[in-house]
């Protein structure tokens, strides 16, 4: 697959992202964060289970299931934070947070160079590391510093976190793929944790009155949930290039782009400086753990400069 191809799934793929953010918010003023967790898992398995039931691959056969059971841990954690922080703040300002998650994977490896090597000799070689770091906190210090109702300052903070545990999420499907574990066998597997999950947490909390306007906003969530997650995966079937991994922030123009058209959601231009930053900083560290740049530390604990191609 040549890389223009490869950027176009990309491209497509964070504006299905994008979208699906779009019925999460509208159907977060029907049902609360557990059922729209609960459907968007239950389509992608009955998706993934059709579709790969046809070709006759029996592709929910796992050796690795503890491996399996941490991912969903932290992938439908974040997932459910990432919903609630969509339905109470600004679009693009959730999705920002969420992408959060490549800064925070630089903040994981700086860590554990200075635990693994002498920590002066750590912080000059992991000099540009820190920098992108400190460029993408320099980011959400501009994002969240405009003034949010107690309702939203919350929810940012859910938003903030949703990015630090989909970072966890992110390594533990690198840690799968190393291990040889197929990428459909992952999605299905987070997509029946999702649902399972989603289904716990509905009935610790309650079910929400159904009606047809609250389901014609839920399934949509699912569709658009698979079919991203389809062209995430053709995105990076033939290596994952620098341009192909960088376009996944194109996301979060495709969510500010709603905010403003859809929700009239208005932000003042300091929150756009930091969303700026954030991408800057992400970018940036995407590219020192591609160009091999950054020194890792000397046992660590898995590799994870191959991306996952996965969305949490």
């Amino acid at each position: 697959m040549s890389a223009p191809i490869q950027a176009l799934w990309m491209l497509l793929a964070a504006f299905l992202f994008a979208t699906m953010g779009v019925f999460v918010k509208f159907a977060s003023a029907y049902v609360h964060s557990f059922e729209i967790v609960m459907v968007r898992g239950l389509i992608g398995v009955l998706a993934l289970a059709w579709w790969y039931r046809k070709s006759g691959r029996a592709f929910y056969r796992t050796q690795l299931t503890g491996m399996h059971l941490w991912r969903n841990v932290v992938g439908v954690t974040s997932l459910c934070c990432w919903f609630y922080a969509i339905g109470e703040i600004p679009l693009a300002t959730a999705m920002t947070l969420q992408y959060m998650s490549s800064v925070w994977m630089a903040v994981f490896l700086f860590a554990g160079a200075l635990i693994f090597q002498q920590q002066r000799a750590a912080m000059r070689q992991q000099g540009p590391l820190f920098a992108s770091i400190l460029l993408g906190f320099v980011g959400v210090a501009l994002l969240l510093r405009p003034t949010f109702s107690a309702d939203q300052g919350f929810a940012a903070v859910i938003g903030l976190l949703s990015g630090i545990i989909s970072a966890f999420a992110y390594l533990q499907v690198a840690a799968l793929a190393q291990a040889g574990e197929p990428d459909a066998r992952v999605v299905f597997y987070f997509s029946l944790g999702a649902a399972l999950s989603g289904l716990g947490g509905t009935f610790a909390v309650g079910f929400s009155p159904l009606n047809w306007v609250a389901i014609g906003w839920l399934i949509p969530v699912g569709l658009l949930a698979v079919l991203g997650q389809i062209c995430l995966t053709r995105a990076y079937a033939s290596g994952a290039t620098l341009l192909v991994a960088n376009l996944q922030y194109s996301g979060i123009i495709f969510a500010s782009a709603y905010s403003v058209w859809l929700f009239a959601e208005v932000l003042p231009w300091v929150s756009w400086l930091g969303m700026g930053l954030i991408i800057a900083g992400g970018i940036w560290a995407t590219l020192l753990r591609r160009s091999g740049a950054m020194v890792t530390p000397k046992t660590p604990p898995q590799n994870v400069a191959s991306q996952p191609s996965s969305k949490p």
